[in-house]
This record gives structure tokens, sequence and C-alpha cells, in this order.
């Protein structure tokens, strides 16, 4: 029996910086997969929202010299509106200082603690403060982390409650043995289960509150807060109303039988996303993920992004010069859904001026300048199935492959104009020549269909003009390189 709702969640950034073009690919990707879904009859949840705890944001209140928790609030909206910004569909906007949510974080750790899972311990450590986690020497380069160099390590030394990871190495190796699709694409799955096979030791969960006040009451202890990680990943849940809904949570997180999450994720969150948080179900008897998906990162010019190079990419300038669904298509089609991929302006410019604005944006002007000029009313085609090119690419999360079959299709449209000449055949045979403009309006409605979870705004405005029988404005003007 198909499964007939679609969970779908995010990570969650932290609030210490505006978005940037890295995270509006995973914002995106996950958008195009939650309005596939959707448009396929299921019933959508898709969880987005924001990590507020933690040193990071803490140091970075106090630097400008805020409240914690005003300053959150502030970033917390900047993303949150990435929902208009970028057409987005999410269900919820899970913000980790929410009250539910921190109730929520502080029922996870009694269970946790029920189990016989949390104890506590003195311990030091190498702390790298832009991952928010510890660092062994063999992942250290040229002693610093390799993600943020710029940054230097610090070293803590406290008592501090652990979770006995431990103790799940096995479960947590069986559990990808029986799933061998677990992590998408299968090469950062090999990364994972190489980790843990390797050994895994029990992780800090808290952080004393005269170091670091800011973070979630530690259940029973009001000398230490939840470390940011532990309390972050259950936004998952918490978003569902879990520990109180449980029919929600069943509905779309699953069952101990019949998981039904999916998660997406960058590729440096690998060991938190399918190895620490799946143990931390595992101990509080929960559900495990059913899937999780690993894309890479984006780099310009062949160099991580980065201010002091100058070459970050602000996806709120392209949106307001080329529109929101211009992004969006580059996006899903020339970021490559796994791998990292490189993103410049000049190829964004590229891509724009040759398959929007000169492609689709010309052939659907061709084709409803003949059906406004020729036919005397609209159409309005029957929905019908996708084709199996389409499906397949999606239901794989390969959604470049899906717009390079959308976009065949809208080439090989172009050139049925050039072989069929409707505006000759009109002239000589009006009913044939209608005849062939009638079909040209109905396949470019199924192109403006299946765009739907790619560029919603296309899609409506493509399928308002066949059914209108009128030429809408230019969709993507051409731009200067």
């Amino acid at each position: 029996m198909a499964q007939k709702t679609f969970y779908l969640t995010t990570t969650i950034p932290y609030v210490n910086a505006a978005p940037h073009i890295g995270f509006a690919l995973e914002i995106v990707q996950a958008d195009i997969l939650a309005r596939y879904h959707a448009l396929m009859g299921k019933e959508v949840f898709f969880n987005f929202g924001s990590d507020e705890h933690g040193i990071k944001i803490y140091r970075k209140a106090l630097e400008d010299g805020k409240d914690p928790q005003t300053y959150v609030d502030e970033y917390a909206a900047k993303f949150d509106a990435l929902k208009g910004l970028l057409n987005l569909s999410y269900t919820a906007f899970t913000r980790t200082t929410d009250p539910h949510h921190k109730a929520a974080a502080q029922e996870f750790w009694r269970r946790c603690h029920a189990a016989g899972d949390i104890y506590k311990k003195d311990y030091k450590i190498k702390y790298c403060v832009g991952c928010e986690l510890e660092k062994t020497d063999s992942e250290l380069v040229d002693g610093k982390c390799p993600l943020h160099p710029n940054l230097e390590l610090e070293i803590i030394d406290e008592e501090n409650y652990f979770f006995r990871w431990s103790k799940y190495q096995e479960r947590l190796l069986k559990l990808y043995a029986e799933h061998p699709d677990f992590v998408v694409p299968d090469f950062r799955f090999n990364e994972i289960r190489k980790f843990v096979e390797s050994g895994l030791e029990d992780f800090s969960i808290s952080r004393l509150k005269e170091k670091m006040p800011w973070g979630v009451p530690v259940p029973g202890d009001d000398a230490h807060v939840m470390y940011v990680w532990f309390d972050a990943l259950v936004n998952y849940i918490s978003t569902l109303g879990w520990p109180e809904d449980e029919s929600n949570f069943a509905k779309f997180w699953g069952t101990l039988d019949a998981p039904n999450a999916i998660q997406l994720a960058g590729k440096d969150q690998i060991r938190q996303q399918a190895a620490m948080w799946q143990a931390m179900l595992m101990s509080t008897d929960l559900p495990q993920t059913k899937q999780i998906l690993i894309h890479g990162f984006i780099t310009s010019g062949g160099q991580k992004m980065s201010k002091s190079l100058g070459n970050v990419i602000d996806p709120v300038a392209i949106v307001e010069e080329y529109g929101t669904d211009a992004l969006r298509y580059y996006l899903g089609r020339h970021i490559h859904p796994f791998e990292d991929s490189d993103f410049t302006m000049e190829r964004f410019k590229e891509a724009y001026n040759a398959n929007l604005a000169n492609g689709l944006g010309n052939l659907t002007a061709r084709i409803m300048q003949l059906a406004e000029t020729h036919l005397q009313e609209g159409t309005r085609p029957e929905p019908k199935g996708f084709a199996p090119e389409y499906t397949d690419a999606l239901e794989k999360y390969e959604t470049n492959r899906a717009l390079d079959f959308v976009f065949s299709r809208v080439q090989a449209l172009d050139q049925k104009i050039t072989e069929t000449q409707p505006f000759k055949v009109v002239k000589e045979d009006s009913e044939k020549g209608k005849g062939i403009i009638k079909d040209l309006t109905q396949e470019l409605y199924i192109i403006g269909r299946m765009l739907h979870p790619f560029m919603p705004e296309t899609n409506e405005k493509i399928k308002a003009a066949v059914i209108a029988n009128k030429k809408p404005e230019t969709l993507f003007p051409r731009r200067d390189i």
C-alpha cells in the first residue's frame, strides 16, 4: 500500500548570520521534493526552522550588545522571510526557543536518562565553536578544524552530562545493514558506516550554566543547560506536537515498523544526522528516520565561499534582479543534488539566457501568440500521470535529471514548431493549423505542470495563459552578460 503522507525536514540553521546561497540550496531542494509529493497526492509535512542556542550564538549576541533572545528573534525573522523570497511551502517554522520545543527537548532528555543513557563525568576536549562539536586529533588539519580553519580550537575542561553513544554502535551498524539506502548517496553512506565501525565515544550533552547560560535547562539540574546539538535535533519531532500529539507524530514521522521521515542535510552533518540522532531515537524507543539525503557544498570559482575572498553569492540579490523562479531553476538543475558544485554569476547568467529567456520564455511567447491570434478559446487539459523519466528522477531525489527531462520537452516542442510550421499551415488550411496550435498549447500546459515543484510561479503563469488563451507578459526578459 502506497504511503499517503510525506514528512520532510531540513536541518535548522544557526541564526548567527544572514541566509546564504548554500542554505538556499538545501531549503529549495527540500521545497522541490515537498511540492512534488504534494503534486502526487500525498499529505505533506515540511519542517524548517532555526537553531537558536549554543555558545556561538551567545557570543555573537554579546558582541552586538544584545540580549540573546532579542538577537535570535531578529535573525529568526530573516530566515522565516525566506518563505516569501524563495516561494517556499513549508508547513512549520520551528524555533528552538519556542516553549513547546524546550519542553519536548526536556522530555526527550528524561527518556534517555530513564533508559540509563545519560551520566555525568569530568572531561577535557578540543572544541570547534564553528561546528559546535568536539574534535579529535585525527580530524584536525595543521591543528585546526578543516571546516573552520580561521577559528582557534578551544579547550573545554569541566564536568558535563554524557550520552552513551558507544552503547549503540552495533544497533547502528545493524540499522545500516538492514536499510542499504538509509543514507543517499552511497559514498556518503560509506563514510558514516566506516565512522561507526571505527568505534563510538560517548558525547557531551550539557554545558555548565555559569559558563554558557544560553540553552535549554537540564531537567533536575539547574547548574547545566543542554548541549546545542542534543536540543536542536529534537526539533524534527517537536514540530509534530511530540510528545503530546501521538497521532500526528505517528502519521508523519511514522512507527517502529514503518518509519516515514526524510531528512536533508549537508555533507558536514552526516555524523549528527545519521549516527548521533539515530542513537538518540533508539534510546527513547522512537522510530528511526526512513532516509537521509546528504548534499554537497556550493563553491564559487572553485573555491569555498568566504567574505574575505569576496566570492559570497547573495540569494536576495539574485532574486531581486532575476526573480525567484530563475534561482530555483538554477539550484534545481545546475547544482548537483549530492556532490559539490560551482556557482558563479557568469554561469548563472548564461543558463538564464539560454534556457529561460531564449528557451522556455521564448517558446511560451511563440505558442501563446499563435493561440491568441488563431484560437477562439483556451483549453484546460485533463490532468494525467507524469512521464516515468520525470517521476523516476524525483523519486530518487535527482532534481537535475528531472529538470533535464522537462527542458528536453521544451526543446522538442520548439523543434515541433519548426517542423510543422503552424504559422504557415493555418493560412492555407485553417482547421489543420488550429489543430496543430491547440496541440502545442496542450503540450506547453503539460510542461508547465511539470515545472510546478521547481518553478511554481512560472507554472501558474503558463497554465493560466493556456486556459485564458492569452500571451503572457515576458516570462524571463533577456539579460546582458
